[in-house]
């Protein structure tokens, strides 16, 4: 049993700082910052779903706690979208909003991972899944992917090839973060059989259905609904960052274990962020339609101008630099670029496989000040073959 000062060993192999090691002298910097190392926006939420537009008036209670699966009329409202966008089957009973999207992939993580499990993750990977995985005593199984696999076939087997008798879950996220791949209905197609054939639950992260540029977006809950937990957020949905609204779509019984979780650590989202998630729900299509644009445009420009292909969704761009680091390895890299103000996240939080990649957002800032950042971002790599030759995961 641990005693102070020692932790428990499960935190102590947890990351810490994952989005960039400069993120805490970001005050420290000289002259203007460029903080490319987080997945955020510029753009505030629709009209009428801001924090300031919810009134006490209309919404008796947005200061009280709520029912700890969501706000009634939210839940109601996200069974509608999730028969009828996502096709999964969905009963108010299979639905749990939580406080981000973080905290709903806790909260399955939690309800389906034992200590000592192992949960398949599909790599490069969003960075706080792994430690997610690690906070409920589990171990996560690094699975390279996004950047090297070409067919369903592969991707199968690449995945199969490392289950094991203690796995008992797989995450993939689509459209991916950080690589911006959307990953084809075949593929996914095929891992969902895998997890059926394996008697595995499958983690689906659908954080940012609502940004393909190229092809489409599937959710493979729809193939095999009764080992299915489809994750969305609101955050990436409708710029809602800063409310902490997500949620998970998936069996009854299980969404009931997840709730547990919730119910012991948040309790419950914040309220009025639910009000404002509804109303973003309800009239925000014309916004995400102006985001999506601004965003396909924003990712294209800064492809363009680090020699890369455009991303097919989400707003991330992840480039190998592995050509470009000198005897300091990536941290010298980051030190360069944090002189010059930009920020960007080191590629190993993404997987062990990638020390030598970086991640950059190109919708956390304005058009304007992202391609000035990514214009000096681009004087730094001059020279790397992985630049040169389109090399991107």
């Amino acid at each position: 049993m641990p005693r102070p000062p020692r932790v428990t060993e499960c935190v102590a192999r947890m990351p810490g700082a994952v989005y960039s090691p400069f993120a805490d002298r970001m005050h420290e910097h000289p002259g203007p910052v460029y903080p490319l190392h987080v997945g955020d926006t510029w753009l505030t939420p629709p009209q009428g779903a801001r924090l300031e537009q919810i009134r006490i008036e209309d919404h008796p209670g947005i200061h009280q706690y709520c029912d700890t699966r969501g706000w009634p009329a939210l839940v109601d409202a996200l069974v509608e979208k999730a028969r009828t966008r996502n096709g999964l089957p969905c009963e108010r009973e299979s639905v749990l909003v939580a406080a981000g999207a973080t905290a709903a992939l806790a909260c399955a993580a939690g309800a389906i991972v034992s200590p000592g499990e192992e949960v398949l993750i599909l790599a490069p990977f969003w960075p706080l899944i792994r430690g997610i995985v690690q906070a409920f005593g589990g171990t996560p199984v690094e699975v390279p992917f996004y950047d090297r696999v070409n067919s369903a076939d592969e991707a199968v087997a690449v995945v199969e090839a490392l289950c094991s008798e203690r796995t008992v879950a797989l995450y993939v996220s689509t459209p991916s973060n950080p690589t911006g791949r959307v990953l084809p209905r075949a593929w996914l197609e095929g891992l969902t059989q895998l997890a059926q054939r394996r008697d595995l639950w499958l983690i689906s992260d659908e954080v940012y259905e609502d940004f393909v540029y190229t092809g489409e977006h599937v959710s493979p809950g729809g193939w095999a609904p009764e080992r299915s937990l489809s994750i969305f957020s609101f955050s990436k949905a409708y710029g809602m960052a800063g409310n902490r609204v997500g949620y998970l779509v998936g069996p009854p019984a299980l969404v009931d274990e997840a709730r547990k979780i919730g119910t012991h650590t948040y309790y419950n989202a914040p309220t009025a962020a639910q009000v404002a998630g509804l109303r973003a729900l309800q009239d925000g299509a014309a916004w995400q339609k102006q985001a999506r644009d601004h965003y396909r445009a924003a990712g294209r420009a800064a492809a363009k101008v680090l020699g890369l292909p455009a991303p097919q969704g989400s707003t991330f761009i992840f480039i190998d630099v592995s050509e470009q680091l000198d005897e300091r390895g990536l941290d010298g890299l980051l030190a360069d670029l944090f002189e010059e103000g930009v920020l960007v996240a080191p590629g190993a939080s993404s997987g062990a496989a990638y020390a030598d990649w970086i991640r950059l957002c190109y919708t956390v800032l304005p058009p304007e000040e992202t391609a000035e950042a990514v214009a000096r971002l681009a004087r730094r790599l001059q020279g790397s073959a992985h630049v040169s030759d389109g090399r991107v995961g």
